[in-house]
């Protein structure tokens, strides 16, 4: 693929919008959708720092060739205690069922395109594109244009899912560059409990883009955790998209972790559309390099009683570039509304830049709500007091943006998954510093 026309040549290739039901329809209006708005450039506010227009005038591969990724290879991106997690593997933006380890019996997983003619079809219908009400660029519509091969996933009612569910998401780019749309619909039933972590992973040498959408739908008194894990190659670049609409009383826990990747950019939504719904957002990002993070997050506050806090954490080194954007929206009915937002970011070389923009937006009066950000160099009185007790410069600032990183990683309930990410950092900073 060389430029948008090529993707929308592509377009006409894919099933029938009568083949597919109720999910060709949806296509169809994001196809309209992203002829309409085309790829985002930066005079699209929301992409003012991120330009990724150089990103479609390149020839990618398209369809996946699921079976030239081995057992072996993905043993070596697997997540520790993988033994005992559900693992759904996706190949070049497609599912593959044969790579895949579904252990929990509490699940239902199965092609969108199936579960949108069955009887989850009135969910698919009124969830899947609910994040394009958040996010109206082009980015989103060919995502969606483009569903093939995706997945539902249904937490039935009651159900405490015991085993996380790790989702891999695996890049084949040895042979040609690689552009990959995967896409999932989350719906967690009442009373239910789930924990989900997400990475990406590129083989080979060319490049790749992913343009990942997940949309988590949460019912009453249920509980959901999410972690998305950002470590791959410089030469791989990616628009994260993780949708959240709590519309029961519910609870959810994400953490977001960038340590790799040439450019990044992650939205992350979450609606709380019912009465007394809990939402905690926390992130850590550490950039080196020539390599771009932004982390765009919109709380919406639909609905009264209802509590948000976000902390976001950065330390960008070398030539890396940071953006940071969060808004809250507090409605008009969403009085006794809490919410909380903070940014802080560590600049650890002259060329490194951040541009961070927290907002809030209230339109009830009956509310506590704050926001800030921070934006400075390390503390160099706590560097000399480390220094004084005679611990060497660069063990000192290690400690030290170790302890930054620490309220963040402590957010990551799941103990492997805590200890793997504690120790990507202290290598990442013990090799920064030496």
């Amino acid at each position: 693929m060389n430029n948008l026309e090529y993707i929308k040549e592509r377009y006409n290739q894919l099933p029938s919008v009568n083949d597919l039901n109720g999910l060709g329809v949806i296509r169809q209006k994001a196809f309209e959708a992203l002829n309409k708005m085309g790829i985002p450039t930066t005079r699209h506010e929301e992409w003012k720092y991120t330009r990724i227009g150089s990103f479609f005038n390149k020839e990618y591969q398209y369809q996946a060739n699921q079976s030239a990724v081995s057992a072996n290879e993905l043993s070596a991106v697997r997540l520790p205690g993988y033994e005992q997690a559900n693992e759904m593997v996706y190949i070049n933006g497609r599912y593959s069922p044969e790579l895949s380890v579904i252990r929990s019996k509490g699940l239902t997983i199965q092609p969108l395109e199936e579960a949108a003619k069955n009887e989850y079809k009135d969910i698919v219908s009124k969830h899947l594109g609910h994040s394009s009400n958040y996010l109206k660029d082009g980015i989103m519509a060919l995502s969606t244009a483009f569903v093939q091969d995706g997945v539902f996933v249904h937490v039935k009612k009651g159900q405490i899912i015991e085993h996380p569910i790790y989702i891999y998401n695996i890049t084949d780019a040895r042979q040609a560059n690689v552009l990959a749309q995967p896409r999932t619909l989350v719906y967690v039933g009442e009373n239910a409990q789930v924990k989900f972590v997400e990475t990406f992973s590129t083989l080979g040498t060319q490049e790749s883009f992913t343009n990942r959408v997940i949309e988590i739908v949460v019912e009453k008194d249920a509980i959901t955790e999410y972690y998305k894990i950002q470590t791959d190659a410089s030469h791989a670049s990616q628009v994260a998209t993780t949708h959240i609409q709590q519309i029961g009383k519910s609870y959810t826990h994400t953490v977001t972790v960038s340590l790799n990747a040439g450019l990044v950019r992650n939205n992350l939504n979450i609606v709380l559309d019912e009465q007394y719904c809990e939402a905690h957002l926390y992130g850590i990002y550490l950039q080196q390099g020539q390599s771009h993070i932004d982390n765009h997050t919109v709380v919406d506050h639909a609905k009264p009683h209802c509590e948000s806090n976000e902390l976001y954490k950065g330390m960008l080194d070398d030539q890396s570039t940071g953006v940071f954007n969060g808004k809250i929206f507090v409605r008009q009915d969403a009085q006794k509304t809490n919410a909380y937002q903070s940014n802080k970011n560590i600049l650890l070389n002259e060329g490194a830049s951040v541009n961070t923009k927290p907002q809030l937006e209230i339109f009830a009066d009956d509310v506590k709500c704050s926001h800030g950000c921070t934006i400075g160099r390390l503390d160099e009185e706590s560097l000399f007091y480390l220094r004084s007790r005679g611990i060497s410069e660069n063990t000192a600032r290690s400690l030290l943006l170790h302890g930054f990183a620490v309220d963040i990683l402590e957010q990551i309930k799941l103990a492997p998954i805590r200890e793997y990410v504690d120790k990507l950092i202290s290598e990442r900073l013990e090799f920064d510093l030496a």
